[in-house]
């Protein structure tokens, strides 16, 4: 028995992102069509008064908050004011118009950077708060703890079925290609595609490569959120801890990780790049290892699909289609 239906209006803030469109994509394969999908300009996530609004107007039975604001290192060191606002102000919004607007189930999705840099590996979902964050993302990682632990509260409280999804690094069509304000794998398929194209004979990565990382193709991610909204109730016994306390959250990921060299090898041999790469140790290389562990949802039945190699070829297609059809977001 399912625990949402195809009867029920579903709200999916971010619809237009690379999370929210491939869940978007994934819902309509599945046949739920009943679809609430505003644009920016029928609805502002930053306004409280304009969310609250939508909703009685509206009347969303399940809410998916794919909306954040997201970027990679150099993003979140340069820009921590907002990336902690806006994140807080969307996810904060959102939360309390459901709640207040009986919605029958929520899902918010966080990220894996909520966990301390210098985790167990692989980082179970206790480790969270155990000690302290990468400075680099901590504004970022702060908001997202303050959006999981405002659904657990008001599960804790009042019953509001409200659960969280902590996804290790996505990838997939519709990522950000920007040089600077992208995540790494993205960032690496833009640089090696323009080093293919222009003929350098180098390319310079950030960091020294040594730093470890796991990834999961945003389409995998997308089945994981389906999965748990339509089978995984808030009152699993996975969401909560030894202690009978309620955590509210899974980690979603591939249990498997990779450097940071050997994804942009896989990257350069992916276009035929034969220059050479050079490591910039000046720059930073974040959290020295992420690697969740994924014991309970792969327990609950949900397992990823799509093996990096493949991903990493499928990412590189879709950029390449997007950038003949004009659609990279730069």
């Amino acid at each position: 028995m399912n625990l949402i239906s195809k009867d029920d209006l579903i709200f999916i803030a971010g619809a237009s992102g690379m999370v929210g469109s491939a869940i978007k994509k994934e819902l309509n394969n599945r046949g739920y069509n009943k679809l609430l999908i505003p644009t920016r300009e029928e609805l502002n996530l930053l306004f409280a008064n304009s969310v609250e609004e939508w909703f009685k107007k509206n009347k969303p039975n399940i809410v998916i908050i794919a909306a954040a604001k997201v970027g990679g290192i150099y993003a979140n060191n340069n820009f921590p004011a907002d990336f902690i606002l806006e994140n807080i102000k969307i996810q904060t919004n959102i939360i309390e118009s459901s709640w207040k607007n009986n919605v029958k189930r929520l899902l918010f999705l966080g990220s894996s950077c909520i966990y301390p840099k210098y985790s167990p590996q692989p980082i179970k979902e206790e480790y969270l708060l155990s000690k302290e964050l990468e400075i680099t993302n901590e504004p970022y990682a702060i908001a997202k703890i303050a959006g999981l632990k405002l659904c657990a509260a008001l599960k804790k409280q009042y019953q509001f079925d409200a659960l969280s999804l902590m996804p290790t690094n996505l990838y997939g069509p519709g990522d950000n290609y920007h040089e600077n304000n992208s995540h790494v794998l993205p960032a690496l398929i833009r640089k090696f595609h323009n080093a293919k194209i222009n003929n350098n004979p180098e390319v310079n990565c950030w960091g020294s490569g040594s730093a470890k990382r796991e990834f999961l193709h945003v389409s995998d991610l997308a089945k994981a959120t389906i999965f748990v909204l339509e089978k995984i109730s808030s009152d699993n016994k996975f969401l909560y801890d030894e202690k009978s306390n309620y955590l509210g959250y899974l980690n979603i990921g591939t249990g498997a990780d990779i450097s940071i060299k050997e994804l942009a090898e896989k990257i350069s041999k992916e276009f035929k790049y034969q220059g050479k790469i050079n490591w910039d140790t000046s720059k930073p290389d974040g959290t020295p290892r992420k690697l969740l562990d994924v014991s309970k949802i792969n327990t609950l039945g949900w397992k990823s699909q799509i093996p990096i190699d493949k991903g990493i070829a499928d990412a590189i297609e879709s950029f390449l289609n997007e950038s003949r059809n004009n659609l990279l977001r730069f």
